[in-house]
């Protein structure tokens, strides 16, 4: 089950990164706005085209994959990832120092 997330995610992180790079960025239409005959507002039409529609999706399949491989991953029985106590390494001293 965890190879098959591992596998998911990393696919749909690919492809997310991919979606995201393909998509005309909506400052360019910024100045088409104020008069330079642009049909779209400011910042992007409201309504969602088809590539804001799947980014939305890989969007909302790379947050679920993250979510269930922490959950796998996780120590049962730990309350926090914490922990209860820290080693302090020893160190030798410097030649500047003997």
């Amino acid at each position: 089950m965890t190879s098959f997330l591992i596998g998911l995610h990393i696919v749909v992180s690919i492809a997310l990164i991919v979606i995201v790079l393909l998509q005309m960025g909506k400052g360019a239409q910024a100045g088409a706005s104020f008069g330079a005959g642009g049909s779209q507002a400011m910042f992007g039409s409201t309504g969602g085209n088809f590539m804001s529609k799947v980014t939305v999706a890989a969007a909302v399949i790379f947050m679920l994959t993250s979510l269930s491989l922490a959950y796998f991953y996780s120590s049962p029985g730990a309350k926090t990832m914490m922990p209860s106590s820290v080693e302090v390494p020893v160190s030798t001293p410097s030649p500047a120092q003997k």
